[in-house]
């Protein structure tokens, strides 16, 4: 048998395969452990053929006695110019944040997290921000656009040139065998990577073309690659710090201190905390636009007790209860939470009248027509815009109760109402055929 000879042609040498490191991101599992802000005792499972488990069920019971768990009740202050109740500890942000996504954040889009952008701008915290990687992403995939649009333009425009040139000499236009244009830019695919060093290239060469300028301090790149010249009035505020709050919605609020007791509302004037009945009262009263009076009377339908009925129905359920201001309905409802996953459905509130008290006369009637006044092109606007968004509609029946002749009893004000869902899926005709 012949030996294999050794001579053989080496195969090329490969290329090193650049890796593009990522930041790693955070454990959101581990952030977001807790569904509430609540403080669980758990009790051993009794097993009846075990005798040992009620000597571990009555320790526990007997710890629990000695040291009982503390309740962590935090503190929000009520604003009367803005109806809405603002926290401004780090630590109850944090908190009330990382604990059933609770509030949202001024100056940032979900997760309340200026400070460390703010401190990341100032040199003082290292890491990126979700809101500079959306940024950067962004414009990554705008200098890519930009790139790939430049070279098919340079493409073209060659392309023109050589048919003129052909024309000229009488000759056929130069086009190969398989139909591609005859120019001397090779087509390859693009990348961020690409895109991003054609972009630096052409600034180094159109600075080294106008000289070498000292930059002046108070001009700033801003993230489209544009020039912003500040003035010192401007560049006094920018430098000027900024305070971190959080902005709780009524409903979440309500919910925080009726239902968990995880939280307390400060009037800002006074300094006093808000009871639990008169905190209900306001915030029906603040409910409308302009507020009404104190001395107002209460009406089953107000605009806060149908939203909150809706609201902690879904909470208790399980669901993580956002605004879905963004995508013209009332809430969107979140499975584990929006750092983890979209929301799956949009809720829309619809408030029924069915009880016989609503239809006696005619200025009840028309009040009802006034609050239920909806039309099918209003409906088919949003639905179609919950469709593009991948989320299923859900349409929410509230059951207004008749007039109580007390509010003061939050428990029975509250079981007087009735929720229905209805989920309204978009027909079309192309899937829906058989």
């Amino acid at each position: 048998m012949a030996e294999a000879s050794s001579s053989a042609p080496a195969s090329p040498a490969k290329g090193k395969v650049r890796t593009r490191t990522r930041s790693s991101r955070p454990n959101y599992r581990d952030i977001h452990r807790f569904p509430l802000p609540v403080t669980i005792h758990p009790v051993p499972p009794v097993i009846p053929h075990n005798p040992l488990s009620l000597i571990s069920v009555a320790l526990s019971y007997l710890s629990f006695l000695i040291s009982p768990p503390r309740q962590e009740v935090y503190t929000a202050y009520f604003d009367l110019a803005t109806s809405s109740v603002h926290v401004t500890d780090e630590r109850t942000i944090k908190a009330l944040w990382q604990m059933g996504f609770f509030g949202k954040g001024n100056l940032s889009r979900s997760e309340p997290s200026w400070l460390e952008r703010e401190k990341k701008r100032r040199g003082l915290l290292g890491g990126s921000t979700s809101e500079e990687a959306t940024r950067k992403r962004r414009t990554e995939r705008r200098e890519l656009k930009l790139e790939r649009a430049r070279v098919e333009r340079l493409m073209v425009e060659e392309r023109l040139k050589a048919e003129a040139a052909a024309r000229e000499s009488g000759a056929s236009s130069p086009v190969p065998a398989d139909g591609s244009p005859a120019t001397s830019i090779s087509i390859e695919k693009f990348s961020v990577k690409k895109a991003m060093e054609a972009k630096y290239q052409r600034n180094r060469q159109q600075a080294m073309q106008n000289g070498n300028a000292a930059p002046t301090t108070d001009v700033t790149n801003s993230p489209n690659g544009k020039s912003v010249r500040f003035s010192p009035v401007v560049q006094e505020k920018e430098a000027a710090p900024r305070s971190m709050m959080m902005l709780i919605s009524t409903w979440k609020t309500f919910f925080l201190v009726y239902c968990l007791g995880a939280l307390r509302v400060v009037d800002r004037e006074t300094n006093a905390v808000i009871p639990t009945s008169s905190l209900f009262s306001l915030l029906c009263h603040h409910s409308h636009y302009p507020p009404r009076l104190p001395s107002a009377v209460l009406q089953p339908d107000d605009p806060f007790l149908v939203s909150y009925a809706v609201y902690h129905h879904f909470r208790s359920l399980g669901w993580v209860v956002r605004s879905g201001v963004k995508f013209g309905t009332d809430y969107l409802l979140y499975n584990r939470g929006p750092v983890f996953s979209h929301a799956e459905f949009a809720v829309i509130i619809v408030p029924s009248y069915e009880h016989p008290y609503w239809t006696e006369t005619q200025e009840r009637r028309d009040h009802v027509a006034q609050k239920q006044d909806r039309s099918w092109w209003w409906l088919h606007c949003v639905n179609r815009v919950q469709a593009q968004v991948k989320k299923s509609l859900v349409i929410v029946y509230v059951q207004v109760p008749p007039p109580a002749a007390s509010f003061d009893d939050i428990g029975a004000v509250l079981g007087r109402y009735r929720v229905r869902e209805f989920l309204l899926r978009r027909w079309i005709p192309n899937r829906s055929r058989d």
